[in-house]
């Protein structure tokens, strides 16, 4: 199963104690994966679902809250798969009715599924958290936290995303809504908001393995920052010591290490002899030991009178 699959199982076996909880979970199934039809007078409302565990927890639900059965069909998606679809249908009358006014999901006597959240069916935190949680469920995913932190809600009106995107970041998430063909994607990129999120819904073994491999990948990246630090420190410092040395053969082949002033020409002589040691290493060959900054300071003089010597001769080749 994939990780997103194995965060939905676990939220199926989550439900809000409360009566007021367990109508914000309905509202949200009814709004991401419910439609209505017209039937003679009446309308039927249907939620449609390919996960046989949020089948379950829906009729569950209704028959908890509502004490209504509603009938389940089960469609096969196609011949030669092995996907199936379910089909959970509330039949007309006042109890489906009740169940829309509950869930505030009527408006001028007919149903306004995947319109708008109700603030009254989500005023509460507990109630807030089993609406993210059914949205989760109905239309929800999130990418495996090996590969990338992403988690999204799948919705098809843009005032619907909005309401869904607010009630996430109640909590101090910073969800964001974009266009993707002619639906909308609410969604969080954040690893540590997407923990947060799975907490909030109630994911409690899905976020210990995601914490888990953050805390993996943040360590694997500490270590590789550390290694590309050193290596880039370690190639500076052998680029340094390589124009040194050219430094000092110029000097030595044109007016010889004996014209330096003696700490120059010590530190000349030095560098020579251990071309790969650091210039903590070079300040403890000097009589008396000189530190990190004294040797560079004599180094960056020798580096001044090679340029000198290098700009003479091109005066003197272009004369």
């Amino acid at each position: 199963m994939s990780f997103s699959s194995n965060v939905k199982s676990e939220l199926t076996h989550q439900f809000g104690e409360g009566r007021h909880c367990q109508i914000a979970e309905i509202a949200a199934f009814l709004n991401m994966c419910g439609y209505w039809e017209k039937k003679d007078q009446d309308f039927c409302v249907k939620i449609q679902t390919e996960n046989a565990a949020v089948a379950r927890k829906c009729f569950t639900l209704l028959k908890k809250t509502f004490n209504i059965e509603c009938e389940i069909e089960v469609k096969h998606s196609h011949p030669l798969t092995k996907k199936r679809t379910y089909l959970l249908s509330l039949e007309p009358g006042e109890v489906t009715k009740k169940v829309l006014l509950s869930a505030g999901l009527m408006q001028d006597d007919r149903p306004c599924l995947g319109e708008r959240i109700d603030p009254l069916v989500v005023s509460g935190t507990c109630c807030k958290r089993a609406y993210i949680r059914g949205a989760f469920l109905s239309a929800g995913s999130v990418s495996d936290p090996e590969k990338a932190y992403h988690l999204e809600f799948v919705v098809d009106q843009p005032s619907y995303g909005s309401n869904l995107m607010a009630l996430i970041n109640h909590f101090d998430m910073d969800a964001k809504m974009i266009p993707r063909k002619d639906q909308y994607v609410v969604y969080l990129k954040e690893g540590e908001q997407i923990v947060d999120l799975l907490n909030i819904m109630g994911a409690h073994v899905a976020l210990m393995k995601m914490e888990n491999v953050r805390i993996l990948k943040d360590m694997r990246n500490n270590v590789n920052r550390k290694v590309n630090c050193e290596t880039a420190n370690l190639n500076k410092t052998i680029a340094a010591s390589v124009k040194q040395q050219e430094d000092i053969e110029l000097i030595w082949r044109t007016v010889g290490l004996e014209s330096l002033p003696g700490p120059l020409e010590e530190i000349a002589r030095a560098r020579v002899a251990f071309p790969d040691a650091s210039l903590k290493e070079l300040g403890k060959q000097m009589h008396p030991p000189v530190g990190k900054s004294g040797v560079n300071h004599r180094l960056r003089k020798i580096s001044e009178m090679a340029e000198s010597i290098r700009e003479g001769k091109g005066r003197s080749n272009d004369e």
